[in-house]
Parts: C-alpha cells; structure tokens; sequence
C-alpha cells in the first residue's frame, strides 16, 4: 500500500460500491475510460486481479475484498479533513441519500433548501425508491428506514415517530354502511401495497388493523395509493402529514384506529467517524426533532381530519 495513492484508490471504491463503470465515472464525475484505465493500472501496480467481470458489473476478486478494508481505512482517514477545506478545489463530495417516497417528500418540502445553504459543498444524489437497497455494496451513503438494522457493520438510530390513520373522502363514506369498529371493515373496499412487494415489516399496515382486510386497489407507491384515496376507490391507510393537507379526505374510526411508525437513519460505522458525514446526521437529528409535531396526528386533535 506504500506505493499507492488515495487518488488510485477512490477509482477502486466507486466500482466497488457502483458494480459499473459507467455509474462510478457518474459518482465521480469522469468518464468511464477514464475509470477503467485507473482501474487496470491499480491491477498493473498490484500484479493482481481485482475485479471479475461479468454480465451484472464489476464482482471483487478475493484479492480485491481485502484491499477494501485498506481503501476505506484511507478513506476513513480523508473524511477526517473538513469539509470545508475541499472549497479550495472546487469539488463537491457526493452524498447519496436513500429514503422512502413519504420520506422523499417531506424532506424534499421543508428540509432540502436548509441542507443547501447549510450544506454548499454536498452534492446530495436522493434516492426515494420502494425497496430496500444493498448496504453491503453502498448503494447508498445513508438510508432513512422503516425498521433498523440489527447486524452488520451498521448503526441505525431513531429519528422521528410518525403516525397513520384509515382515510377515505367523504363522499366514498356516504355509500357505506355506519362503520363502528374495525370488524366493520373487512367488507370495505380498500387500497393497499401489494403483499409480495412489501419490504419492511411496518408497512404490513392492513393485517395489522384486522387480519381479514384484504386491499382490492394495490400499488407500491404510498403516493398512488394516496391517489386512489382522493379519487373515491377505497379506504386507505396514509401517514397523517401527508393526508392531513387533503380536505376532502376523512379519517375512519379516528379513536380506534391509529398507528405508529419510526424512521430510522442508517449508516456504516466506516462513514460515520467522518466529520461531515456526522454534520449531516446532526443536521437531519436536528431538523426532524423541530418538526416531530407535524408528523403524528394529536392525540387530543379535534375533528376529521
């Protein structure tokens, strides 16, 4: 490793968190030529394949495996520098940040532009896709979860409680019978996930309220089920700071029904030791602790909605 640069290195890193040469030239802002070329001259200098090739991207050879504990102890180690020291060259660090859709929202609304000011030199990549991404390949820097993880060299902490409640609009409840408990509603009509596509445990909302409700209207999408809600195909389960804005939407047996989910922030215990990358995490700890009373409905709240 004497002999080897960080420069080399963070070509190597980006394959290995990438898969492709194509998105590690996107990560680090070059060409793909580029990567390969710095990528063959790391193999060259070691004498030693570090990558297999194959039709889904770039595999580490066993070779290349252990020269990732040294490339992210050099890494490790110019995380260490400020982030403010890399105004001198111009670059932004990139940071990618993976979230679910409800998530999305909201910190796209009221915590992105805080992050821009507070955050100049952080080119932020969003990620709000519903599904779970591989943290052991480092799809994403930091991933907002339903549920924390529990092995591996992560760390997961709470973020910010919010709640869910049953929404319909107020003209789909006018064509149904008096709803008085949750054993009225197995024979709704209601809009959920699709079962086979759910991927945490906290979004198996449905089976929760009763075991017998079965969703007619399915989407992966919380934002299309929301849809389905306004447009009068069901009864839905909606986290209150997103439906609460609707006025046409109603919530169902308000004092029965009401459930609580955690967001939880993610990372490898390799990136948090890095000064800026704990600034974030202070930052979004922060944010989200001044907003925790808009994302849980109250429990004294009055009317409807």
């Amino acid at each position: 490793m004497a002999n080897l640069s960080w420069d080399d290195l963070q070509f190597f890193l980006a394959v290995v968190r990438e898969g492709q040469l194509s998105r590690a030239a996107r990560q680090l802002g070059t060409s793909h030529v580029t990567v390969s070329r710095r990528i063959d001259r790391l193999e060259q200098a070691l004498n030693t394949r570090l990558f297999e090739r194959n039709p889904r991207g770039y595999e580490p050879t066993p070779a290349g495996q252990r020269l990732i504990e040294a490339a992210e102890r050099m890494e490790q180690a110019a995380g260490l520098i400020p982030l403010e020291q890399s105004a001198a060259t111009g670059q932004a660090r990139p940071l990618r940040l993976a979230m679910p859709e409800g998530f999305g929202s909201l910190f796209s609304t009221h915590l992105l532009p805080a992050f821009a000011a507070e955050f100049p030199l952080i080119s932020l990549e969003l990620i709000t896709m519903p599904q779970v991404l591989s943290l052991s390949r480092r799809e994403a820097d930091i991933s907002i979860t339903l549920d924390p993880v529990t092995s591996g060299p992560y760390r997961s902490e709470r973020l910010v409680d919010y709640t869910l409640h049953l929404y319909a609009t107020r003209e789909h409840l006018r064509g149904l019978p008096p709803i008085a408990s949750p054993e009225d509603l197995p024979r709704l009509r209601f809009v959920g996930y699709i079962e086979e596509m759910i991927f945490a445990p906290g979004l198996d909302y449905l089976g929760e309220i009763h075991p017998a409700i079965r969703a007619g209207v399915k989407s992966s999408s919380i934002f299309n089920q929301l849809a389905a809600v306004r447009g009068g195909l069901g009864i839905g389960v909606l986290p209150w700071y997103i439906a609460a804005k609707y006025p046409e939407l109603q919530i169902v047996l308000p004092e029965r029904v009401r459930l609580t989910r955690t967001y939880w922030l993610t990372c490898h215990r390799d990136l948090r030791v890095m000064q800026w990358v704990r600034a974030v995490i202070g930052f979004l700890s922060a944010r989200l602790a001044e907003r925790g009373h808009e994302l849980s409905r109250p429990l004294s709240h009055a009317g409807p909605g």
